[in-house]
C-alpha cells in the first residue's frame, strides 16, 4: 500500500476496516472497508458506531466510490473516508469535494503533485459536500 495522505486532526483509527457483512455482523467493529458494488446505505442505520470508512477504488475507472462517499456525507456521517487502491492524485480535489479525507493510493503521490491537484481550481460551479460556495452563489450575491 501507499503512504496515508490526510486530512483530518483527530488521531487516525488503528483498527483495518473489515466487509460490509461482517461489520453489520459485528457489535463492536468500528471500521469498515467498502468494496466496489456495496451499498452504502445498509450503513446509514449504524453510522453512530463507524469511526472509518474505506472505500476501495478496484480501478480508476470505478467512480461508485464519489456516489458512496457523497451518501455518507449527506446522512451526517463525520468520521473518516479513505479512498483506498487505485486512488489517482488528478482526483483528489473532486474526491474532496465528495467527502473523501484520507487516502491511501496503491501508488504513493508525490507531494508537489498533490499540492497542484488540490490548488488547481480556484472555485467549483456545483454544490457539493464540502464547504466550498459555488461559483453561480457567489455571483448571485454579488448582484444582490
Amino acid at each position: 500500500m501507499g503512504d496515508l495522505l490526510r486530512f483530518r486532526d483527530d488521531p487516525a483509527p488503528d483498527k483495518p476496516g473489515v466487509t460490509l457483512d461482517a461489520f453489520l455482523d459485528q457489535k463492536d467493529a468500528t471500521s469498515v472497508l467498502l468494496e466496489a458494488g456495496d451499498d452504502v446505505r445498509m450503513l446509514l442505520p449504524v453510522l453512530d458506531r463507524v469511526r472509518l470508512v474505506e472505500i476501495d477504488f478496484p480501478r480508476f475507472r470505478d467512480g461508485r466510490g464519489f456516489s458512496s462517499a457523497s451518501i455518507l456525507r449527506e446522512a451526517g456521517y463525520t468520521g473518516e473516508i479513505r479512498a483506498v487502491g487505485d486512488v489517482l492524485v488528478d482526483l483528489l480535489f473532486f474526491m474532496r469535494r465528495c467527502g473523501f479525507d484520507g487516502f491511501e493510493p496503491d501508488n504513493p503521490f508525490d507531494p508537489v503533485a498533490v499540492e497542484a491537484a488540490l490548488s488547481r481550481y480556484p472555485g467549483a460551479y456545483q454544490s457539493a459536500t464540502d464547504d466550498l460556495t459555488p461559483i453561480w452563489a457567489l455571483r448571485q450575491s454579488a448582484t444582490a
